[in-house]
């Protein structure tokens, strides 16, 4: 994903209700750092330089707890790989945001990650890779699965 042309990190939208909800759909998410297996997580504690509500990682292999769901805002049913959407925290209500203040260390220009209550042009996310499907793909392929 990424916000206002900053990679961010890869990131995988795992589904938390996965017989209700395709991965293309909006709604809630649980998202997982691919190279730790860490979940995208909050919690009521201020972040270090923008005073907004920190965002962390948590969790392993992708299980963590319910502070680890995020519910994805987007315009219409499903998200489509060229429309902006909001991650907004199922349990703060905050949305996932970036507004420019950089950490000096360890990662020299690296930006925060926070959560602001109010939605903004800050609060905007796109993605920049990975695999899509189109809905009727989806329906095709869950009419021929078969177990073995």
């Amino acid at each position: 994903m990424r916000r206002s042309g900053n990679h961010t990190g890869g990131a995988a939208i795992r589904e938390l209700h996965p017989r209700e909800i395709r991965d293309h759909q909006c709604g809630e998410k649980r998202s997982t750092h691919l190279g730790t297996g860490r979940n995208l997580h909050s919690h009521r504690f201020t972040s270090p330089l923008s005073g907004n509500q920190e965002v962390s990682a948590f969790g392993e292999a992708g299980e963590g707890d319910y502070l680890d769901d995020w519910t994805v805002v987007c315009s219409g049913t499903y998200w489509a790989r060229e429309d902006e959407v909001r991650f907004q925290h199922t349990s703060t209500d905050v949305f996932l945001s970036v507004t420019g203040e950089q950490y000096g260390r360890p990662i020299h220009g690296q930006k925060e990650v926070h959560g602001m209550a109010a939605s903004s042009q800050n609060n905007y996310w796109k993605v920049m890779e990975g695999i899509f499907m189109q809905p009727s793909e989806a329906f095709q392929v869950e009419q021929y699965h078969a177990e073995l």
